[in-house]
């Protein structure tokens, strides 16, 4: 999986297409990620102690990893990455680089 917490990402299809947004959380298990400002549904929040109104809340809900892209600010869009081995003093590191540019993501 390519797609870490804190990455921003670009969605690439849906009803929220062409956004942008900041990855909250990622799900291993159902490729499942949480984007920030991206598919938001209505919750509604019955009184409670902490909050004694109530109401309705906008949550974001869980989008599929098939349907967003790594986001490049160098591009300015879209973009696929690729795994580099990094020899950094004598320890080998594994960083994602993007495949147009080159530069470390």
């Amino acid at each position: 999986m390519w797609i870490r917490k804190g990455d921003t990402v670009y969605v690439r299809s849906g009803q929220y297409r062409g956004k942008t947004g900041r990855v909250l959380h990622v799900n291993r298990k159902t490729d499942m990620l949480l984007v920030e400002g991206v598919n938001m549904k209505k919750k509604h929040q019955r009184p409670t102690q902490k909050n004694p109104k109530g109401g309705i809340l906008a949550v974001e809900a869980p989008i599929h990893i098939s349907n967003v892209a790594l986001y490049s600010s160098s591009e300015g869009g879209p973009t696929r990455a690729v795994r580099r081995v990094v020899d950094e003093g004598g320890k080998k590191r594994t960083i994602r680089v993007c495949r147009r540019t080159g530069e470390e993501i």
